[in-house]
């Protein structure tokens, strides 16, 4: 068990004792031995909860569509999720050599300033500084959002973030993840920082929900 390594967080309203709710959790990356919780975040001393019948079932075979640089790219940025929680700031480097992770204690302007951003990708290179402050509190499968939403800046060349968004989601869904986390991954730095919310943010963020719902249409319709 390592520190700081979620795989998922589910949230659940319970109005009384006997409702039972049922989860569906994809996991196409999961560690030797998972611990499992349940609790009430208003009284966490609460014992009344129970998990019953858990039961694991084999995932479809990954299709992510995607160039081999790009699926050599996101294969380091999972790799480096599941280990985030726990690595110390520096360099991290893929085994190719062909990608580079800066782990920073925070990322900062010119003047020091810490950015309530994550993550942030080298305009000429391919190399992505990350804060581990803020990387630290988010589950594996938001790191890897995050993640693939830098990639595709670098490999689309381009400044949307609207893009790069959908580019990283599209990647992210093929390759299996929850698609809740998805939307985590788009409104958890705003949602900590609501000053920060404007137009552009709320219609990145309905543009990021919308591709979503359509993905699971059209993954339902072709089952």
């Amino acid at each position: 068990m390592h520190a700081n390594s979620y795989y998922f967080r589910r949230k659940a309203t319970f109005k009384n004792a006997e409702i039972q709710r049922e989860f569906m959790i994809s996991m196409p990356v999961s560690p030797k031995s998972l611990e499992m919780e349940i609790y009430d975040k208003n009284s966490p001393s609460d014992t009344a909860f129970e998990i019953e019948n858990v039961r694991v079932e084999k995932m479809p075979e990954i299709k992510m569509w995607a160039t081999d640089a790009q699926y050599k790219f996101f294969e380091f940025a999972v790799d480096f999720s599941e280990k985030a929680g726990y690595c110390a700031p520096g360099f991290y480097q893929s085994k190719d050599g062909e990608f580079l992770f800066q782990y920073l204690s925070k990322i900062t302007d010119a003047f020091g300033n810490e950015l309530i951003t994550p993550a942030r990708t080298h305009r000429k290179m391919p190399r992505v500084q990350i804060s581990r402050k803020l990387f630290l509190g988010y589950t594996v499968p938001i790191r890897v959002a995050i993640l693939a939403h830098e990639g595709c800046h670098w490999f689309l060349n381009t400044r949307s973030q609207t893009t790069a968004d959908l580019c990283g989601i599209k990647q992210y869904l093929d390759y299996g993840f929850p698609t809740i986390e998805a939307v985590y991954a788009v409104t958890k730095v705003f949602g900590n920082n609501p000053e920060m919310v404007g137009k552009s943010q709320i219609s990145r963020t309905k543009q990021v929900i919308n591709f979503i719902e359509n993905y699971r249409k059209n993954e339902q319709a072709t089952r």
